[in-house]
């Protein structure tokens, strides 16, 4: 569904915004901005086509994997993964159909223009690090190899 979401987005961007460039929504706070972002956050890599499908793919599947994988994991991981894949997915279609990522989301103290599917990454990462810190044993872990490794 957040890929659907994504690419509506995108279709209407192009269709609607690309024609005017930007349009103002709240002045001085909140743009939309038609940008072909052939990078990644901030524009670094730019024209690195192949090396961002590569990754996207392959981190797609290793997370897709995980999520079979690793069983018994609550609410807020498979949240984080669909949030995730989510928005890999939808980058990775306009990486491959049109070799850069359709961009649109320009808010004043957040420099990038972004789109959905890059906050939808943005919001898996935080809930998935929210996961791993406060409901699994990842902490918990560490600290009984430091006791058993003779740390304090």
């Amino acid at each position: 569904m957040l890929v659907i979401i994504d690419q509506v987005l995108k279709l209407l961007t192009v269709n609607y915004l690309k024609p005017v460039g930007t349009v103002t929504v709240i002045n001085g706070i909140f743009n939309l901005t038609y940008v072909e972002n052939t990078g990644m956050a901030f524009g670094l890599l730019s024209n690195q086509r192949w090396i961002f499908i590569s990754l996207t793919a392959l981190v797609m599947i290793v997370l897709i994997a995980a999520m079979f994988k690793l069983k018994n994991h609550g609410r807020l991981f498979y949240i984080s993964v669909a949030l995730l894949v989510g928005g890999g997915i939808g980058n990775l279609i306009d990486r491959i159909a049109y070799g850069y990522v359709i961009d649109y989301i320009s808010l004043s103290f957040f420099p990038p223009v972004c789109n959905f599917a890059d906050y939808c990454v943005t919001a898996g990462v935080i809930i998935f690090l929210i996961h791993l810190f406060f409901y699994t044993d990842f902490l918990k872990n560490d600290e009984k190899r430091v006791k058993k490794d003779g740390g304090v």
